[in-house]
């Protein structure tokens, strides 16, 4: 099977440097295997979308030279497959409605347990989770290593469907790889946590695990995470070649004197390493 990698950003702003190290990752180890690079825009959360930031974000990564290979997926044009996968764990006994806000769980650390602590607010609109058992998931990171969780006590029953209508990332991710047929996701080290319960969808949806590599996030002089508004300062789309400069450095390549785009990202694919690429500090195995 000739492998395929995806990129798949939130239309919540421009890209940004920290996005751009992931989008070169994932890339860059699509192209090192001879395989597909697809970008999917995750527009399933309206309210915290900007207007115009999914356009933004394919005309920055077309001047970086990162270009789907297929046309862009839009997750909005998907609803009616998460909307079966939710119907089969329903089917299943897998997930159950929950009316539980965050302020009911803050005596629970936020995780919610085997059965809804509170009277239920029949006003609430309800959200659907997943019903987790006593499940540690193990995986191996193709960057991190072993990863171990135990979903039960670090989980708690996770939404799968938002109170809004819309399906959660986790369900949501889960289908529209496996339509896609992604058989290797590389992303960021702050999704590495999420994995264990993509996994558990995988198993009970009964459809294929791709293979996973969590990159190093992008971090300040001192080592430290940056703060969202510092990670959040877009790229400029006009200057391509520092910033992909920058971004090889982060994930432990070379970083190649050519002046273009092209020639800098041929160079780069040529001399790419992902044995190299640095472990994440807070990343858990």
């Amino acid at each position: 099977m000739i492998p395929r990698g995806r990129f798949a950003p939130s239309p919540s702003g421009p890209l940004h440097f920290g996005s751009l190290v992931a989008a070169l990752g994932s890339w860059l180890c699509a192209r090192a295997t001879g395989g597909a690079w697809l970008v999917r825009i995750e527009d399933i959360d309206p309210p915290r979308e900007v207007a115009g930031a999914a356009e933004s974000i394919l005309s920055t990564l077309a001047a970086f030279g990162l270009e789907s290979d297929e046309p862009v997926l839009r997750q909005s044009t998907c609803l009616e497959r998460h909307a079966a996968a939710l119907r089969a764990l329903d089917a299943a006994g897998l997930v159950y409605r929950c009316r539980c806000s965050r302020s009911d769980l803050a005596a629970y650390a936020g995780i919610h347990p085997a059965r809804c602590p509170v009277t239920p607010d029949e006003s609430r609109s309800p959200a659907w989770r997943f019903r987790v058992r006593s499940e540690t998931v193990e995986f191996v990171d193709a960057t991190c290593g072993r990863v171990s969780r135990d979903l039960r006590r670090e989980d708690g029953d996770f939404v799968v469907w938002r109170a809004d209508g819309w399906p959660a990332y986790q369900l949501a991710v889960v289908v529209d790889d496996a339509a896609q047929a992604i058989t290797d996701v590389v992303r960021g080290a702050d999704l590495l946590d999420s994995t264990p319960r993509q996994i558990l969808l995988q198993r009970h949806l009964g459809i294929p695990q791709p293979r996973y590599r969590h990159l190093p996030l992008v971090r300040d002089a001192s080592g430290a995470k940056l703060s969202k508004q510092d990670a959040a300062r877009p790229v400029d789309p006009s200057a391509p070649v520092p910033a992909l400069r920058a971004a090889l450095g982060v994930l432990g390549q070379p970083a190649p004197q050519e002046t273009s785009v092209t020639a800098l990202l041929n160079a780069a694919l040529a001399r790419f390493d992902p044995a190299c690429i640095p472990r994440d500090p807070l990343a858990r195995g």
